[in-house]
């Protein structure tokens, strides 16, 4: 038997084609769906491992002026001399190599010296878009 050579260069029919195309959409939504979750943990362990860095260099200020920046001051006074310091000779920063980032969903970190979470320290957190806080009081950013 021969076969019809004109059929066999015709190429793919159109329900090969689309049934391609079903498979590769089937894969792609798999493939967002677990996106989501993965970059939304990575989202908050930036954010708990960036206020971990805050509180290092915040011990490092105290360490050098005997007090925590006050709430006014922020977190920028690990950058810069704040104007309000009582004895300014004693700021031995920048106590961050580099300016104060946004948090993973680019909003400030909050900052508050006496902390209400801390009283004895500072209370350093940011909240993420389903409203979850992290904070360097909660057990989450000590993992």
């Amino acid at each position: 038997m021969k076969s019809n050579p004109s059929r066999r260069n015709r190429g793919f029919t159109l329900i090969e084609v689309l049934l391609v195309l079903v498979i590769l959409v089937v894969l792609a939504s798999l493939a967002v769906v677990a996106y989501g979750p993965i970059q939304r943990r990575a989202n908050i362990n930036a954010a708990k491992v960036q206020i971990d860095l805050f509180a290092t260099a915040l011990d490092s200020y105290q360490l050098a002026i005997g007090t925590y920046p006050s709430t006014a001051s922020g977190l920028g006074s690990l950058r810069q001399a704040p104007a309000d310091l009582q004895s300014p000779d004693k700021w031995d920063g920048p106590y961050l190599t580099k300016d104060i980032p946004s948090d993973p969903w680019n909003h400030p970190y909050e900052y508050c010296y006496p902390g209400v979470r801390n009283p004895d320290r500072f209370d350093v957190w940011t909240t993420s878009p389903d409203n979850q806080v992290i904070g360097n009081w909660t057990d989450e950013t000590k993992k």
